[in-house]
Formats: structure tokens, sequence, C-alpha cells
């Protein structure tokens, strides 16, 4: 019997796994748990290096509170839409924003907080991003961005 190998579409699954595990707060081991794997193999279905079966992608999706239909969020091509929350989620810092604005005890602020994103975004969209601009939207780290001179 041929070994089956893990392909593109099983990294896709594996990261929408941890991007919704992520989101509701699950350790790898709490999710494990639930459904009785070690968190090695939860961190190996993650990874996209072992796949997962159906019925085992029916009890992660029940621990994870999703329909299995949230693992595919392919465009019907075979690739991840660029606009698709798991391909948003693979950029550096960009799982910071959604934990913050959760985090945010007031509804009322929480609009504001998308209208901001969504302003500066279109303000930057296309534009020349310089260090001077980083270093002026991130004053308080202390980080700094260095300049391409």
């Amino acid at each position: 019997m041929a070994m089956r190998k893990s392909g593109p579409l099983d990294a896709m699954v594996g990261a929408r796994i941890r991007m919704l595990r992520v989101n509701r707060g699950i350790s790898q081991a709490i999710l494990a748990e639930r459904i009785g794997v070690t968190f090695q193999q939860v961190k190996k279905y993650e990874q996209g290096a072992n796949r997962v079966g159906a019925s085992r992608l029916a009890q992660i999706a029940y621990v994870l509170d999703v329909s299995v239909g949230e693992f595919f969020e392919s465009s019907g091509a075979g690739s991840p839409r660029s606009d698709s929350p798991g391909r948003l989620l693979d950029e550096p810092d960009a799982r910071r924003a959604p934990r913050t604005f959760a985090r945010t005890p007031d509804s009322r602020v929480q609009p504001c907080i998308a209208k901001l994103v969504e302003s500066t975004a279109d303000r930057t969209s296309g534009a020349k991003i310089t260090a001077a601009h980083l270093n002026a939207v991130d004053p308080g780290q202390r980080r700094k961005f260095p300049s391409r001179g």
C-alpha cells in the first residue's frame, strides 16, 4: 500500500486549524486532549506535516465551534484567496490586531478601531512607506526602522 504524503491542501487546513485555535485562546495541549491525540500530533496537523482525517477534522471543528467547511478557504481554483483571513494572518504582526480588537472592552470603540485601520490602509495603499512613516506610527517602541538611504 502506497504511503500518502501531505500536500498544499493539508498545509492550508493546518494553518486554518491554528488560526481558529489561536483566535479562541485554546492551546495545542487542550485541543489535543479534547480530540484524543498528543499535542505533538496537533502541531504536525497545524504545520501540514500530517494529514487530518475526515473524522478527526470533524472533532476539531466541534471543539473549535466551526463547521468543517471553515477549514477550506480556497477560491475554487485550489489556492487561497489573497484576502482570506488565513492568508492575511500569515503576515508578521497581523495576529496582534484581532487579539487587541477582541480585548477592547468598550464595544463603541471597536468600530472606531476598524475605521482607523481601514482609513490607514486606504491612505497607504500604493504609497511608498518610509522608515520615517513607520517610526512616526510606532513612536513608543524601542525598535527603530532603518531608513534606506
